[in-house]
């Protein structure tokens, strides 16, 4: 058994994913016993081979390169990978990252002297070299409505600055997606990840989850990565569209009816007068209208492809 599973997914970005895991090798102590299992997510072939070859060249025995036949999105990709895994963490690592320091063996320390952490993430920073937020409050009726500063504001030691810069690690709601070091039993214990989103929310999910066990998730900032943010999801109106339809998902899964339908309205009113100045967001609008349900989801309009 490893220590450590490194779940990368490949969409398209075969570039970053190389670039990432020479940064993970190049980092990592030989102290650690790890694996890298990369998902490639239906990528356009150019993409995947390109990936192929580095990997048979590569010359690492633990590393491994799985081709989906449809692009199943973040979590369903990561679910995907975790089926090769057989270690006692897994590490989720956005494929458009780079490693600054030994992220793993620090997260692993972290785990390992302190059993109330069930998730924890590295601290975030841009290309640059500029700090990047790498905590966030969970989506919630009260989020949505009055706002993440106003939540710091009223109640700073259940919703920390998420624009400070922590030396100590810290509890928090929930750490983004780009980086989240887990127990392999912590995370099949709550099921993984819900396959049902495609797109955004994803551990947003997995933290509310977790933190019900008293798994509470934490920023560990010793641990340092860089986060070229976005790469493979670039940003649209389908885009937006997706990040609604997560966003009231999780709201009804986790705050019932009344909870979904109080936000539902809020972005009603909100979008309505966002569209009268600016009419592209009317479709953004209509979807709102409707529910923003499932049905809608990019994941519907995904084939699987004939490889």
């Amino acid at each position: 058994m490893f220590d450590v599973a490194i779940i990368l997914i490949n969409y398209n970005s075969s570039e970053h994913s190389i670039n990432c895991i020479r940064s993970i090798i190049d980092k990592t102590s030989k102290e650690i016993n790890y694996q890298i299992i990369i998902t490639d997510n239906c990528s356009q072939n150019e993409d995947y081979l390109n990936l192929k070859r580095f990997c048979d060249q590569a010359n690492y025995p633990n590393l491994q390169l799985h081709r989906n036949t449809i692009n199943s999105g973040f979590g369903a990709g990561n679910m995907f990978g975790t089926h090769y895994a057989n270690s006692k963490y897994l590490a989720f690592v956005n494929n458009d990252t780079l490693f600054k320091n030994d992220c793993l063996s620090i997260l692993k320390k972290a785990l390992d002297t302190n059993p109330d952490i069930g998730i924890a993430g590295a601290q975030a920073y841009k290309e640059n070299g500029d700090f990047m937020i790498s905590l966030d409050h969970f989506a919630s009726p009260l989020r949505e409505i009055i706002g993440r500063s106003f939540l710091e504001t009223i109640n700073p030691k259940r919703y920390p600055n998420r624009k400070k810069k922590y030396s100590k690690p810290i509890q928090v709601n929930f750490i983004p997606g780009s980086f989240m070091f887990i127990r392999t039993i912590d995370f099949n214990n709550v099921g993984g990840f819900d396959t049902n989103i495609f797109l955004y929310y994803e551990e947003t999910d997995l933290c509310i989850r977790l933190a019900r066990k008293s798994k509470f998730a934490y920023l560990i900032p010793d641990a340092e990565f860089i986060h070229f943010h976005g790469i493979s999801t670039e940003k649209s109106l389908a885009i937006k569209k997706e990040l609604k339809i997560s966003l009231l998902y999780i709201i009804r899964k986790h705050y019932g009816f009344l909870g979904h339908k109080a936000v539902l309205f809020f972005l009603i009113i909100k979008y309505f007068f966002s569209s009268i100045l600016k009419p592209k967001n009317w479709s953004l609008f209509l979807l709102i209208l409707v529910g923003a349900p499932l049905s809608k989801s990019l994941k519907t309009k995904q084939k699987i492809a004939n490889l």
